[in-house]
């Protein structure tokens, strides 16, 4: 498992006449848990555009919203990776926090891998799943029968 965490805090213009942040924005929040978990793996969503011509784009989106989450407060985004992506999809896990560590919104989304040349769908590519080994070494077997024989 994957367990990644990125503070953010409220800003004004993200938030409704109440003063909460509103609850369409909590889709940008789960994909700043995701670029930042990725990130932090030493992967941006540009590089796998620009240089390995692979994108993920959405399929499928929860969100459960607790309590509300308020202008200026600093929210943490948990953003979990529970299971090796082997298939043609990945789903992540996110949780936001207030300050008080109390849940605020917690979700999942799906994302599927595309082949940007084809426009199909493909398998987890083996840049992307070389770099979750360390954290899934039941799944290093994997890694070994996607590199290329001699």
């Amino acid at each position: 498992m994957y367990i990644h965490e990125y503070q953010k805090r409220v800003h004004y213009g993200e938030t409704d006449q109440m003063g909460y942040l509103y609850y369409g924005r909590y889709a940008d929040y789960y994909e700043i848990g995701r670029c930042e978990m990725l990130r932090a793996l030493g992967l941006t969503y540009k590089q796998m555009e620009d240089d390995y011509r692979v994108m993920l784009p959405v399929a499928a989106m929860e969100s459960r919203y607790i309590r509300p989450a308020k202008y200026d407060e600093m929210l943490t985004i948990r953003t979990t990776l529970r299971t090796f992506p082997t298939d043609k999809h990945m789903t992540f896990y996110v949780e936001v926090f207030n300050e008080q560590k109390k849940l605020v919104n917690g979700g999942r989304i799906r994302l599927v891998f595309v082949d940007m040349n084809t426009n199909r769908p493909m398998p987890a590519p083996a840049f992307f799943t070389n770099l979750l080994l360390p954290f899934f070494p039941e799944h290093a077997t994997l890694a070994l029968e996607a590199q290329p024989q001699p």
